[in-house]
């Protein structure tokens, strides 16, 4: 018996009933050899964990574009806590650890640079429409290493899929990142807003502090306490009702204040220039897009999608050092 084997085992005797085993896993798109010493899940992990993508979310906008301070969240860092968020509840329910820190490292692989400000310039631009869910399946699927794929399980790719507030993830472990993900850019992004001077904990909303906490901290501890406390042996992931709707209320307290602040959101109308200029220009100089890409062209690819896929895996930096090569004259040298 394998080492991988005997961790299978001790997965059927140490989770839940209604976690996911690795042993019963739908498998992946290709065939391929089992490892000796993994289940298939902390192989996926393990794959995301070393990719291209999501190495380049270390310069991504989380919510605020270019901060001036060392201390504001990254795409990555976002990751992170989502999957530490997860992970803490995964344990406690006694769920899948592997697969909730696959889905939630693999979340976001397929992000645009600039936030959600660069997600609905290419929704815009591209006639197919933008979704970053439905991205970071495609960068798994296709577009990591030079058009291969990661080739991880289905189980992985549908809790990426599902992670939005509208997605139904078909395991209990992809549920758990999908609240996860919420309380995450909840959590750090109001961190971020009283850092930055645009909020400050006198403004949240009395009624909802007196659900969930008056502070960061305790708000965070609330929402992973109460999920555990709420799903503990049952077949679902759910928050009681009274979080639930401070929850909801608190997300659309930071709807009104941050996400649509006019001293947060000031340069994001150049960022989505920037990106439909950028995925224009690239559009009639496919000549220009990496070997990679231009080989999914001669493939059978839609050109449009190629171009929306090469806009969507820069980063900030990138795609600035891009914009600056492409349209900003530079000093001549004789």
């Amino acid at each position: 018996m394998t080492i991988r084997e005997n961790l299978e085992q001790l997965e059927r005797i140490n989770l839940s009933r209604y976690a996911m085993h690795s042993a019963d896993s739908l498998g992946r798109l290709k065939d391929e050899e089992q490892c000796d010493i993994r289940p298939v899940f902390q192989r996926d992990r393990d794959r995301i964990l070393h990719s291209k993508s999501f190495r380049r979310l270390k310069d991504k906008t989380q919510v605020f574009l270019t901060p001036e301070g060392d201390h504001y969240r990254t795409r990555l860092t976002h990751t992170l806590e989502v999957s530490q968020n997860a992970r803490t509840i995964a344990k406690a329910l006694r769920m899948n650890e592997d697969l909730v820190e696959a889905i939630a490292l693999g979340h976001d692989l397929g992000h645009t640079p600039f936030g959600h400000a660069g997600e609905r310039a290419l929704n815009a631009v591209y006639r197919g429409g933008f979704d970053h869910a439905k991205q970071s399946v495609r960068t798994v699927d296709l577009l990591e290493k030079g058009g291969q794929g990661l080739n991880l399980t289905m189980e992985v790719r549908d809790g990426i899929l599902n992670h939005q507030t509208e997605g139904n993830p078909s395991t209990l472990e992809g549920k758990i990142v999908r609240f996860s993900d919420k309380i995450a850019y909840i959590h750090h992004d109001m961190d971020d807003a009283i850092r930055g001077g645009i909020l400050t904990e006198k403004d949240i909303p009395k009624e909802i502090c007196d659900v969930i906490g008056y502070s960061l901290g305790e708000r965070l501890d609330t929402f992973i306490h109460d999920i555990v406390t709420t799903s503990y042996d049952r077949n679902d992931i759910m928050m009681s009702e009274p979080v639930a709707k401070a929850m909801k209320d608190l997300r659309k307290f930071m709807f009104e204040h941050v996400y649509t602040n006019p001293d947060a959101k000031a340069e994001e109308s150049k960022a989505e220039m920037l990106i439909q200029t950028l995925f224009t220009y690239f559009r009639h100089h496919l000549e220009l897009l990496p070997e990679d890409l231009r080989t999914l062209i001669d493939i059978g690819e839609p050109e449009e999608k190629v171009v929306c896929d090469y806009i969507a895996a820069m980063t900030d930096r990138f795609a600035i050092a891009k914009y600056e090569e492409i349209y900003i004259p530079k000093s001549w040298h004789g």
